[in-house]
């Protein structure tokens, strides 16, 4: 699929991300109404508001009125306000900027059409949320400077800022990944055979292996919670370096586990079954990755792998809310039951990149390059071709 037709798509869903989030930041005005709470109660209202206050233009209500450290409401308040607004400017910019690559390249190696459609959506899905926290991430040194306490806690802060407005990411990516496959779909008609490409079983299941592997480091290894303990408290000198451990727990943890309590093992194996189907996801995308392909590049499958690691994260996520809800029910409020959904997603973008590489690696070690399979004829001969009859002689 040509970079021409791919790029159509990819633009299209860029638009449609950036507005559904501002759209979604400008309803919490809304929910600030009296009418809001009558019509949908003060504990939605206000786990909505959890929701879209990271993706909101306008200013909070400590900002505006020059309170929450800012001293007062003069120039130095204007200063701040202006701030807020530089920092909400280049986290829709952001937003914008880094979905449209990442979607690029995967509808132009992933066009929707044998069999990929599927793949594509999930694919185009995650990528929109490494692209929200992404966002979320470049335009936190303005937010929190507009905060008034910009040197205070800089890589707590940050690494907060990082999984804000995570949930709500989510869900417009998926109606975003929809779209896009559905223009992609169109444009992709006459752009030719793009074939399944043929891989050796044993190459393409020894990569798989091996980037699983990758992932498994940080999921079982590094989530370990005494090795977590021990990252939460890595000492670093310097003012604005102190207290990195929430920031390397963004970075480096896909998950967070420990061995059962007494009395406790089944519902403990229930748990870690979301961890047993996040490495499951993992492992099938690099099976198939290098056959859905049109062509197993190293960004290609690194961007697939990253993709396969978030979907294999929410497959997890949602797994462990659904076993906490049919525990203890929806008494703590949806923001109990969803506030993992969406996290985890710096350390998926590590995790995924390197997991891609991996696999690439391996599967051209053991010879394993794919091809690309013969596109099958129209119209196939059914009959064999009749000799020409010989010459006459003389």
């Amino acid at each position: 699929m040509t970079y021409r037709r791919a790029v159509i798509p990819a633009l299209v869903g860029g638009v449609l991300l950036t507005a559904l989030l501002w759209w979604a930041g400008a309803s919490v005005e809304a929910l600030h109404l009296q009418g809001a709470t009558d019509a949908l109660g003060g504990r939605m209202v206000a786990d909505l508001q959890y929701w879209l206050s990271p993706w909101a233009y306008d200013p909070p209500e400590a900002l505006r009125l020059g309170s929450g450290g800012l001293g007062d409401t003069g120039v130095d308040g204007a200063r701040y306000l202006s701030l807020h607004e530089t920092g909400m400017q280049v986290r829709f910019a952001a937003l914008f900027v880094f979905f449209v690559p990442g979607a690029l390249l995967l509808v132009r190696r992933l066009p929707p059409v044998n069999r990929r459609a599927v793949v594509t959506l999930l694919a185009v899905w995650a990528w929109g949320t490494v692209a929200g926290m992404l966002a979320t991430t470049v335009s936190a040194p303005w937010l929190i400077a507009s905060s008034g306490r910009g040197s205070y806690r800089v890589l707590p802060q940050l690494a907060s800022m990082m999984s804000s407005g995570q949930q709500i990411t989510v869900v417009a990516a998926l109606v975003t990944a929809a779209v896009t496959v559905l223009v992609a779909w169109v444009t992709a008609k006459g752009a030719g055979p793009l074939p399944l490409s043929v891989v050796p079983a044993r190459a393409a299941r020894l990569a798989a292996t091996a980037g699983t592997v990758v992932v498994a480091v940080s999921s079982v290894v590094l989530s370990y919670h005494r090795v977590a303990a021990s990252l939460q408290t890595v000492p670093l000198s310097g003012r604005l370096l102190s207290e990195p451990g929430d920031l390397l727990r963004k970075l480096l943890l896909l998950g967070y586990w420990a061995p059962p309590t007494d009395g406790a093992f089944g519902h403990w194996l229930l748990y870690r079954l979301g961890d047993v189907l996040l490495l499951a996801v993992v492992w099938w995308a690099l099976r198939l990755l290098p056959v859905l392909l049109t062509r197993a590049t190293v960004p290609a499958t690194a961007v697939g792998a990253v993709c396969a690691t978030v979907v294999g994260l929410l497959v997890n996520q949602v797994w462990q809310s659904a076993v906490t809800s049919a525990d203890s029910g929806t008494r703590w409020g949806w923001q109990h039951l969803t506030g993992a959904l969406g996290g985890g997603v710096p350390a998926a973008l590590l995790w995924g990149l390197l997991a891609g590489v991996t696999a690439t690696v391996t599967l051209r070690l053991t010879g394993g390059r794919p091809e690309t399979a013969e596109a099958s004829p129209a119209e196939p001969v059914t009959t064999p071709p009749t000799a020409l009859p010989s010459e006459p002689a003389g």
